[in-house]
């Protein structure tokens, strides 16, 4: 990723939600990275801690925030933070003045309709832009998330989604700049459109998070073949349901999240796509339901007549890629690299909350 970002011409800016991982982002870093994106404030507070400054804290700000935020930028961090309101632009810029304390905002631009953001043509972009231009180098540019993009699968889409995302993000800048308003900054970005742009003009810096591991829901869209997910789940048989062909494993919705994004993708993984302890797929049998505990291992497409018993007998491991690699790497502590087999160094912690 870091070497198609410096191909197009960009600084890149992983989203580091996805791992939650120190070691990870350092090494994000050491390959090039310019600064992460975290979609917590407590994210945030642990990657500074750990000597990372340059952080965009990529979810909408509201006053409620805005002590921990300013607590931040009081250390040292380089705390970027959003607004796509004229709610939020008022507050922001009010907490501001009240402690004399600067904040860098960065307005959220919506070119896809998929969550948050402003329209890049209405006025309210210029509103905020104007309350925010009332304090001191406020307004730091715009940025964007493509996200209706895991909701695509061919390359045609992709490719015409990326330039959306990019065109109407230059356009919101393009229209600040225009009513006398700096806008240095011109962040877009996921994961699919990341691997998908053909060029980037006008844009400064790129996001993308789950590309550091991939997922199923990845790999329905395309960008990443099912062998390219580098995250999973080790489990063990501990039992069947002879009669209804069930093994049995000891990996419930608490492992692998309770989020089902590939039930509505071009193929439904249940709760994930079964693999040996090596991690090759094995084909025709998913995680196809999962209580708190215990996972339900089955076949959906009839590929042999072994029985479940003799195929997965109790005490056999198995590995688990996941549908969303960020809602399954949130169940654990630690990541674990394994290596034929072979468990590589030491674990590699993770933390949670906000």
């Amino acid at each position: 990723m870091q070497r198609r970002m410096n191909k197009l011409g960009v600084a890149f800016r992983p989203h580091v939600k996805t791992t939650k991982c120190i070691a990870i982002a350092q090494a994000q870093i050491a390959a090039g990275a310019q600064g992460i994106t975290v979609s917590t404030l407590k994210e945030a507070e642990q990657f500074f801690a750990a000597g990372i400054s340059d952080i965009l804290y990529a979810v909408g700000m509201v006053a409620p925030k805005l002590k921990q935020a300013a607590a931040l930028i009081q250390r040292g961090c380089a705390l970027k933070i959003i607004a796509d309101s004229a709610e939020s632009a008022s507050a922001i810029t009010a907490y501001a003045q009240e402690h004399k304390l600067p904040f860098e905002v960065w307005i959220e631009i919506d070119t896809d309709g998929h969550r948050s953001g402003v329209n890049p043509n209405g006025e309210e972009l210029l509103i905020i832009g104007q309350i925010l231009n009332r304090h001191e180098k406020t307004l730091g540019g715009v940025m964007t998330h493509a996200g209706s993009s895991y909701d695509l699968n061919t390359p045609a889409a992709l490719q015409m989604l990326a330039e959306q995302e990019r065109s109407l993000c230059v356009q919101a800048a393009v229209r600040l700049r225009a009513a006398g308003l700096a806008c240095p900054n011109v962040s877009i970005g996921s994961t699919p459109t990341a691997l998908s742009a053909q060029q980037l003009e006008g844009v400064t810096e790129v996001r993308a998070g789950v590309y550091v591991f991939f997922d199923l829901v990845m790999s329905n869209v395309g960008v990443c073949s099912v062998n390219d997910i580098a995250l999973s789940v080790l489990t063990t048989v501990i039992g069947h349901q002879v009669d209804k062909g069930w093994a049995i494993v000891d990996a419930g919705w608490m492992a692998m999240s309770r989020d089902r994004g590939t039930q509505k993708q071009s193929k439904d993984y249940g709760y994930g796509q079964v693999c040996d302890v090596s991690g090759k797929v094995i084909e025709g049998f998913q995680l196809t339901g999962a209580n708190q505990e215990h996972g339900i291992l089955s076949q959906v497409n009839p590929c042999d007549d072994q029985k479940i018993t003799s195929r997965f007998p109790v005490g056999t491991q198995l590995r688990i890629l996941p549908n969303h690699a960020c809602a399954t790497g949130a169940q654990f502590p630690a990541y674990y690299m394994v290596y034929d087999r072979q468990v590589i160094g030491s674990a590699m912690s993770r933390f949670y909350g906000w």
